[in-house]
């Protein structure tokens, strides 16, 4: 049992976690001396470290695009970041692009030749970015290392962030009778909270109080890795006392326990509705649709609401400003009915040409 990155590799033996690296093509195999696979895991962050300092020029150029990778692996792992898997995804297409290339060979021009490919590929411009900027992090655990020396310049793509997929009423409406009955509750809970599709498929009934009225995310299963939790509005109550109704009659009629908030009409937790919700979408007049795009909507909800950013951004858990006010909530509609309040204001009558619709 062991795991592999690259030329770095963390195995058992016996219940000794032992660790094998290469550095400079020269490979190296040593006891953790512990039965903790993070030990071994930190062990080898400290050698790869350790066996770059003092290389000579020599020494230097024999240093790969490989070693980096398993540089930066063994930091996200001993770091125990969540964003691991994306690391991963984002060194599967630099490897494609650099793997067996010498340090010393990687410089500008080969870097925006790159990222000009990717994009020929069909890439997006943030999906470049993160892989530069996992380019460039491993470049610097390098140089501290001193594995590499004059760490290359990386030019970061513009990216267009405005997000502008939001459900009005009546599309959601649509979506809503177009899906299975199972998944309505599921999509009604998520235009509430603004939570991930991954956060409300992974409550089980444990996280809800229905005493003190609230939904909650415990710390560590979040994307930031604190707790949240959500009032228990009347209509988050309504959907999930709804929900209880429906497991109970379920455990009545197959006597097994049904602990997951959102399940098919067996019990069985819901996991993917990817094509479901496709199929839902294109039947309701709004193929293309983004389940995330509920997500959008929530955060718009909440500021047409009157709730300061920074609470709506701890129900729906925004990490930053930035990336919450992505999410394009000054919308037409806003703008539209602040111009009628601003026309109140001075004392006109003038209507604005739109219709202001009403709010959700």
């Amino acid at each position: 049992m062991g795991s592999r990155r690259g030329q770095g590799y963390v195995y058992k033996r016996g219940n000794v976690w032992w660790i094998s690296y290469s550095i400079a093509g020269k490979k190296y195999q040593e006891s953790s001396r512990s039965r903790s696979h993070a030990d071994a895991v930190t062990l080898l962050t400290q050698r790869l470290a350790e066996r770059g300092r003092g290389l000579s020029r020599r020494d230097l150029e024999k240093v790969t695009f490989d070693d980096l990778a398993d540089l930066i692996l063994a930091d996200y792992r001993k770091n125990g970041r969540k964003s691991i898997r994306r690391l991963e995804t984002s060194l599967l297409h630099l490897r494609a692009g650099f793997s067996a290339w010498r340090v010393v060979d990687i410089r500008e021009d080969a870097i925006d030749r790159y990222a000009a490919d990717r994009l020929a590929e069909g890439a997006a411009a943030a999906s470049v970015n993160r892989e530069l900027a996992a380019f460039r992090r491993a470049f610097n655990l390098a140089e501290r290392a001193k594995m590499a020396r004059d760490v290359p310049k990386f030019e970061m793509l513009k990216e267009d962030n405005v997000r502008k997929g939001f459900f009005e009423d009546g599309e959601l409406a649509a979506v809503e009778a177009a899906l299975k009955p199972h998944l309505r509750p599921l999509l009604r809970a998520a235009h509430i909270t603004g939570w991930r599709r991954g956060e409300l498929l992974s409550r089980e009934w444990r996280h809800v109080d229905f005493e003190d009225g609230w939904l909650r995310l415990d710390p560590g299963e979040t994307k930031s890795g604190e707790g949240r939790m959500f009032p228990m509005i009347p209509q988050l109550r309504a959907i999930l006392e709804s929900q209880l109704a429906r497991k109970r009659e379920i455990e009545r009629e197959t006597g097994q326990i049904v602990t997951d908030l959102f399940f098919y009409e067996d019990g069985r937790p819901v996991k993917d509705f990817r094509r479901a919700w496709v199929k839902a979408c294109t039947e309701a007049g709004s193929p293309g649709r983004l389940f995330h795009d509920l997500r959008r909507s929530a955060a718009r909800n909440l500021i047409r609401a009157g709730i300061a950013q920074r609470v709506a951004m701890e129900l729906t858990g925004h990490l930053t400003a930035s990336i919450f006010q992505r999410y394009a909530i000054v919308d037409e509609t806003m703008l539209v009915e602040a111009a009628a309040k601003l026309s109140s204001h001075l004392g006109g009558d003038v209507k604005p040409d739109r219709k202001v619709l009403p709010l959700r």
